[in-house]
């Protein structure tokens, strides 16, 4: 039955009182991201009135940065340095009476099902590819996702390219990769240490440059004290010179307003929701296109039937070149892929026990582990 009347002849929407008090009372959301994308999302969901929202935000490696304060406007200087979920959910409730924000300062890996299950709705607003509401750049996206009947977001990672670009809030604050330390050098520490000095004069320049402040200035040192990122080489320096991904404030506005816009009419019945898949490209101009993103049959998340993949390979490989060559299949997207045959374990990443006593295998030839024609991948446990 729906839960909205409508008048032919006054053209007023009577909303039932069972919609409001489950909006208002029972419904609970959680937002996933406290910086660009999570402040928006966090502003439009209190005073669309939703009153429980749930707020998570990464570890203690997340604090508030001077360079946010432009486009993350629920912070103010005086918030530098502290937990950005803290004080997103602290601005919220001083300025919208009646709205309780919950927030929890930690790695979303470190809550359970339960956790998750709680909650009604569930809104992911990051800045990187792998995690997904997001924006990078000048483009952006909204989906919906219902669990078992759209398709998940594992189905549409085969139709996207592999990132070569870096978030500048993930080099500022959570770097892992050997290329966000050199961009942190880069963007970050270089004026700290160089003052009004011009910059570099060639790639070449600019590549010693780099690897000279990595390899001397206190702020990388520290960085890479607390952080263990190693693999920085020349090569990799200078092929990373132009891949820093700058944050729109509009774009993270609009991407924000889509995905509340979203959750409102699942929450209240008022309106038909996306079906299923919205994008927004503003390098040149501004377009949108809204799609139906079909489910794979073969998704190893919500996908019904395994995936059979032919790959030639030589028994010679060793176990750890197989798995390499996995993660870089564009159309299974495994980042830590598990192997086993239907005899025997060969590999697993987790849990730990399981890696450490598999983990002489990966410098096993597959001759010696495999003996059967096919073995089978397991996607991250």
């Amino acid at each position: 039955m729906s839960t909205l009347f409508h008048s032919a002849k006054t053209c007023n929407y009577v909303v039932l009182h069972c919609v409001k008090d489950f909006l208002w009372n029972k419904c609970k959301i959680l937002v996933i991201g406290a910086g660009g994308l999570g402040c928006e999302i966090l502003a439009n969901l209190a005073l669309t009135g939703f009153k429980d929202i749930h707020l998570i935000d990464m570890d203690t490696m997340i604090m508030i940065d001077i360079s946010n304060l432009n486009r993350q406007f629920l912070f103010r200087p005086a918030d530098v340095g502290r937990p950005k979920a803290i004080v997103a959910a602290e601005h919220v409730m001083k300025r919208v009476p009646g709205v309780k924000v919950t927030s929890y300062y930690g790695k979303i890996q470190d809550k359970g099902d339960d956790y998750y299950l709680q909650s009604n709705l569930v809104i992911c607003g990051l800045d990187f590819v792998e995690a997904y509401g997001d924006t990078e750049g000048f483009k952006g996206q909204a989906r919906v996702i219902l669990p078992t009947r759209s398709s998940c977001f594992e189905c549409s990672l085969d139709i996207l390219n592999k990132p070569t670009t870096f978030p500048i809030c993930t080099i500022a604050n959570t770097p892992r990769l050997p290329e966000h330390r050199i961009e942190w050098a880069s963007v970050l520490e270089w004026p700290h240490t160089r003052g009004g000095q011009s910059r570099w004069t060639s790639h070449c320049s600019k590549r010693n440059s780099i690897l000279m402040i990595l390899s001397t200035s206190d702020g990388c040192i520290r960085l890479q004290q607390q952080f263990k990122i190693e693999g920085v080489t020349g090569s990799l320096t200078q092929g990373v010179f132009k891949n820093v991904i700058p944050a729109i404030a509009s774009n993270n506005a609009i991407i924000a307003a889509s995905s509340c816009n979203e959750a409102f009419k699942i929450a209240t019945s008022s309106a038909a929701y996306l079906n299923n898949y919205f994008m927004l490209i503003g390098t040149e101009g501004t377009y949108s296109y809204t799609f139906e993103h079909e489910k794979r049959d073969h998704c190893p998340v919500c996908g019904g039937e395994a995936l059979e993949m032919s790959i030639m390979i030589s028994r010679d490989w060793t176990v750890e070149q197989l798995i390499e060559l996995l993660t870089e299949k564009q159309n299974i997207q495994i980042k830590k892929a598990s192997l086993a045959t239907p005899e025997k374990p060969i590999y697993f990443h987790q849990p730990p026990q399981l890696e450490e006593a598999t983990r002489p295998n990966l410098e096993k030839r597959l001759r010696s582990v495999v003996h059967v024609a096919k073995s089978r991948c397991a996607s991250p446990i």
